[in-house]
Order: C-alpha cells, then sequence, then structure tokens
C-alpha cells in the first residue's frame, strides 16, 4: 500500500510538472516562426491592430523589403476608397504612395486573409510576401498560410511587431499577452479542426 501510495504521488508530482511546463511554454509556442524580413513582393499587414503592424509595415516598405502592400481587416460596409481609412493614413503619412497600397475588404478571419491575399498575389504576379502581425499570432498564421499556399512557388515569411507588452517567457504577467495567448490557444484547436 505505501508503495502504491508514493507511485501515485510520484505521478502526481510528473503530471502537475508537465502541466506547469506546457502552460509556460505556451508563449513560446504561438510566437513560433518569426523570421527576419527579406527582400519579397509584397508586405500584407493583418488587421486587428492598434497600429503596431502598420508601423512595422511602413518601416519594411520604407526600407525597400517590398513595393506594394496589402491592408487587410478593413470592414467593406465602412470603407470608401476616396476616404482612405485611418490604417491607410497611417501609412501615408510615413511616406507610403496611396497607389503601392491595396486594401482588402472582403477578409473577416485570419484563414480569408491568407486565401485572399494568395489570390491578390495571383492576380498581380506576387510570388514572395512578408506578413507583418503581433508575435502570438504567428502560430496560426503559419499553419493558415502554409494551407493556402501548399501546391504553388508563391512563399511568405511572418516578420512580428516588437509590442511592449509582449514576453514569450512572462506571457501570463500581463493581461493583454495573457488574453492574447489564451484566445490564440483556443483559436488554433478550432482552426486544427476546421481548416487544417
Amino acid at each position: 500500500m505505501k508503495a502504491l501510495f508514493k507511485l501515485l504521488l510520484l505521478f502526481v508530482v510528473i503530471a502537475t510538472s508537465l502541466c506547469a511546463a506546457l502552460y509556460l511554454a505556451l508563449g513560446g509556442m504561438v510566437s513560433t516562426h518569426a523570421s527576419e524580413p527579406r527582400k519579397s513582393d509584397v508586405i500584407v499587414i493583418l488587421g486587428g491592430d492598434d497600429g503596431l503592424r502598420v508601423r512595422k509595415g511602413g518601416e519594411l516598405f520604407r526600407a525597400g523589403y517590398a513595393d506594394h502592400i496589402i491592408l487587410t481587416g478593413i470592414d467593406s460596409r465602412y470603407y470608401r476608397a476616396s476616404h482612405p481609412n485611418w490604417r491607410e493614413r497611417k501609412l501615408m503619412e510615413l511616406g507610403i504612395p496611396r497607389d503601392a497600397i491595396s486594401v482588402d475588404t472582403w477578409s473577416e478571419t485570419t484563414w480569408e486573409e491568407a486565401e485572399n491575399a494568395a489570390e491578390a498575389m495571383d492576380r498581380n504576379g506576387w510570388k514572395s510576401a512578408i506578413v507583418v502581425s503581433d508575435p502570438p499570432h504567428l502560430l496560426r498564421l503559419h499553419k493558415c498560410w502554409s494551407k493556402s499556399f501548399e501546391g504553388s512557388s508563391k512563399s511568405f515569411i511572418l516578420v512580428p511587431t516588437n509590442p511592449a507588452w509582449w514576453n514569450s517567457l512572462l506571457w501570463w504577467q500581463n493581461r493583454k499577452s495573457y488574453q492574447f495567448v489564451i484566445s490564440e490557444v483556443k483559436k488554433n484547436l478550432f482552426y486544427s479542426v476546421m481548416y487544417y
């Protein structure tokens, strides 16, 4: 009986340790696949940000990494080409010519952003893309874009923003990063069932 108790206790300690290690590693898991930028045909700046993604994409454009930008996540119900939205205006303030900016008003999900960007790349003869988003979004992006580009000659790299709230090791200590990571874990599970 004593040996059984020790074995059970050992099992509980090991299982608890593994669960704790997995929990602590979630920040690193969801932010994998980050790359350094390299010359590409287009920069795709994903929607859902507060300006960090736009700023990063604008910096990459100005540094000469691409000659075209696609902005996603702009609601078609409210968009008017004659009146640039705040993200377009921010890019133009950074010195990006308006004719270098394309707007995707139809994507409502990460999956649709990848699919619609792939179609836009085909229409324009673009073969390579830099995709800009926040670090905890990268695992799901990698899976979506890999699936969308499967069987084609198109390529992509993921270049993250550098938000002050993000630390992949201590992600649970900041409310915003905690919410982002937990949301991404749930979305990755959902996307695994629905799309991959």
